[in-house]
């Protein structure tokens, strides 16, 4: 009898609280709310209006703030909400002196020096009729910042209130939006695999499959492919076309991620796939057809990443030998590209690059290249920014689009993609989070410590963070937030912690115990059986007493 109470009150108690396994408390109904959000993305614009655009009368009600909802069902369970808060403002003298200036460029970047608009916002000016900044059949100049020129007809003005000018004025803002902020097309896009996407949206999917999804970082790496050191010497000034081209886009674009660049040259590097000779152009070519053979040969000789997690876009230079050369690559309509140069999507590019003019009857080989870099980078630079997912704009007719200058990339085009990754990063954060939360409560065996809690609850505040940023309008923070966020997330994730009782399922821990147990069970449970018999025996002679 001792001996079962003891095992019973002391033993029982001890091998559950020891053999237990350990779960920290994780926010199972904040993660559970997050399967139901619900995002608001929030621009501030600015309808500033020059001299000459208001009538005396439709001053004095001006400033005016106007607030517009808009509400688009991205699938059956998810409503993305877009919200533009418009104030309108006369001009100051500043800003008069500016719209003064002799080109539309020149007054962008004086507007730009007077006040940095803050990201995510977009400014638009009304200017007159009269006004030289714009050619005669451009109605909208967009310029390299967050502003935009607008030019309004005299007869809008003339006989109409203010609300009569703002309306007329509201559907041209609202194209000035579609060119300058987020749209739904971009939206869709960055959700495109985790939303059923109609039949309109294959534009979408195609800009989504062609870029690389959302990271923390990026490596860059460029090759020069030398297929016969005995036709040429190649000499390409890496270092320098990398610090005047690439790196003022990535500076730029140090919000979005971090990116670390390396080059190397292979020598002997064949492209796998044989030129055919076109008798007609007189030259080599590669058919749109053949380039998909061209990657993997290419590939295996890039060398390994396993060092880093992070995506790898591959830009290689191929300088075809005597040969082959030269060498075009033609269209899907037997037409030559004019970059002779093709990208593959979520990959890297290929440039070829042709020397044929060196090679004349008196030559002496190996000849000496000088790779021109400029003309290299520019292909280059145009992969890279559709890779990164800045997506071309088409403007509608009457907007001029000024290029985006030497960093590559315009501040608008900087905040459409941060608004597409700011999306991307909540959205796969959110689905990381959720299914992790589904697996543990799933397989209870699975250890929860406390590192793992922790980053988990991180998750789930960084999320909070970011979509409150975005409904007030703070792409910035909300961007950082969400950074944050998909990075706890994958920490929790892919913990390897999580791992450890994966193995051992409880049939397992019955088949190990029961051989242990059961031999000293028995005569215990014996014991209990016979003390309980003889415990009913004593209850039964005292009711025949009583008797």
């Amino acid at each position: 009898m001792a001996i079962a109470a003891v095992v019973i009150v002391i033993g029982v108690p001890l091998w559950w609280r020891t053999t237990e396994t350990y779960r920290a408390w994780l926010p199972v109904n904040q993660i559970n709310e997050l399967a139901k959000l619900q995002l608001q993305l929030s621009v501030d614009v600015e309808v500033v209006f020059a001299r000459g655009t208001l009538t005396p009368e439709q001053q004095k009600k001006v400033p005016l703030t106007q607030t517009q909802e808009e509400e688009h069902s991205a699938d059956e369970n998810t409503a993305l909400r877009y919200r533009y808060e418009t104030k309108h403002r006369t001009a100051t003298i500043m800003e008069e002196d500016a719209l003064n200036k002799p080109t539309a460029a020149e007054a962008d970047l004086s507007l730009h020096t007077l006040s940095e608009s803050p990201c995510g916002s977009v400014v638009v000016y009304v200017i007159p009729e009269s006004s030289s900044l714009l050619p005669e059949d451009v109605s909208v100049y967009i310029g390299q910042r967050r502003t935009a020129l607008l030019r309004i007809g005299a007869q809008m003005k003339v006989g109409r209130t203010l609300e009569q000018l703002l309306a007329h004025l509201g559907p041209r803002v609202k194209q000035v939006l579609q060119v300058m902020s987020f749209s739904h097309t971009d939206i869709t896009a960055a959700l495109s695999d985790r939303v059923r996407l109609g039949p309109g949206n294959k534009e979408s999917i195609a800009d989504s499959m062609r870029a690389f999804k959302s990271s923390p970082g990026y490596e860059i790496t460029f090759s020069l492919l030398n297929p016969d050191p005995k036709s040429h010497r190649l000499h390409w000034d890496i270092e320098g076309a990398i610090q005047s081209y690439i790196q003022p886009l990535l500076m730029k674009l140090a919000p979005v991620a971090n990116f670390s660049i390396d080059s190397q040259i292979l020598y002997y590097a064949m492209l796998g796939v044989n030129p055919r000779f076109d008798s007609n152009l007189q030259t080599y070519t590669l058919h749109a057809d053949s380039l998909a053979h061209v990657i993997n040969p290419v590939e295996a000789r890039l060398g390994s990443n396993a060092a880093s997690s992070n995506p790898v876009l591959n830009f290689l230079l191929y300088v075809p030998d005597a040969q082959h050369s030269p060498l075009y690559i033609l269209g899907r309509r037997r037409e030559t590209v004019p970059s002779n140069a093709f990208h593959s999507p979520r990959w890297g590019g290929i440039m070829v690059y042709n020397v044929d003019d060196l090679y004349g009857p008196e030559a002496a080989f190996p000849v000496s290249v000088n790779i021109n870099m400029a003309k290299v980078m520019g292909v280059f630079l145009a992969q890279l920014r559709l890779m990164l997912g800045v997506q071309p704009s088409s403007p509608p007719a009457g907007f001029l689009v000024a290029p985006c200058g030497s960093t590559g990339l315009a501040d608008w085009e900087l905040d459409r993609l941060m608004w597409s990754r700011t999306v991307e990063n909540i959205a796969t954060a959110t689905t990381t989070i959720t299914s992790l939360a589904q697996l543990l409560d799933q397989i209870g065996n699975i250890v929860i410590n406390d590192n793992i809690a922790e980053q988990v609850s991180s998750t789930v505040t960084s999320l909070q963070l970011a979509v409150a940023e975005l409904e007030a309008g703070n792409l910035g923070f909300a961007l950082q937030y969400s950074k944050e966020a998909i990075l706890a997330s994958e920490r929790a994730f892919f913990d390897p912690s999580l791992l450890h009782l994966l193995y051992f399922p409880d049939d397992q821990k019955f088949a190990i115990y029961i051989p242990l147990f059961l031999p000293m069970c028995v005569p215990i449970l014996l014991s209990l059986l016979k003390m309980a018999s003889e415990a009913r025996q004593r209850l039964k002679d005292k009711e025949a007493k009583k008797d």
